[in-house]
């Protein structure tokens, strides 16, 4: 059986797994927030950054990609991607259902935030995720390019998000 995973941040851009096929994917009842605080990858227990998650929100679409690995290699990429994604317990594994955009429906990993974990971050103003993220450096980098990257991937193929593009505009003002 083929293993997707649903790329809505990071997975876009570094998804560290070979991938057999790439397709524009929607995750139904789920949206795209920073509502995680990171203290491993973009921040650190002292100065937290904020990353993304999917957190359950009834009635909106998520629009990312849904990322096949390559046969022979799921095994692997589950293990890798278990490392890179359950560093602290803060995400949850699940079995979603996507649309593709040729109109297929696939089961899919996808990683949602644990609405009990310490790092969950609901409903924080726009701006004050813009000045944490424009300071925050974790193991991986700096929150900014995470944003940054994040942002210009979206743009790249074609999947709007209003909030997540002002912030991307915000963090570069105040970090000029």
């Amino acid at each position: 059986m083929a293993l997707w995973v649903f790329g809505y941040g990071s997975l876009l851009w570094n998804p560290g797994f070979e991938v057999a096929e790439t397709r524009l994917a929607s995750l139904e009842d789920y949206q795209r927030s920073f509502c995680m605080h990171s203290i491993h990858h973009r921040g650190t227990e002292e100065a937290p950054g904020l990353v993304l998650a999917l957190d359950q929100a009834p009635g909106a679409v998520c629009d990312g990609v849904a990322l096949r690995a390559e046969p022979g290699t799921e095994d692997a990429t589950l293990a890798y991607l278990r490392d890179r994604e359950l560093v602290s317990s803060a995400y949850v594994e699940r079995h979603v259902m996507l649309g593709l955009e040729d109109g297929r429906k696939v089961e899919a990993l996808a990683y949602v935030i644990n609405r009990d974990h310490w790092q969950y971050c609901r409903d924080l103003p726009l701006e004050e995720q813009a000045r944490i993220i424009a300071r925050a450096v974790g193991g991986r980098g700096p929150n900014t390019e995470y944003l940054w990257n994040t942002a210009q991937h979206l743009s790249e193929l074609g999947i709007e998000d209003a909030d997540l593009q002002w912030l991307a505009d915000r963090v570069r003002d105040i970090c000029r």
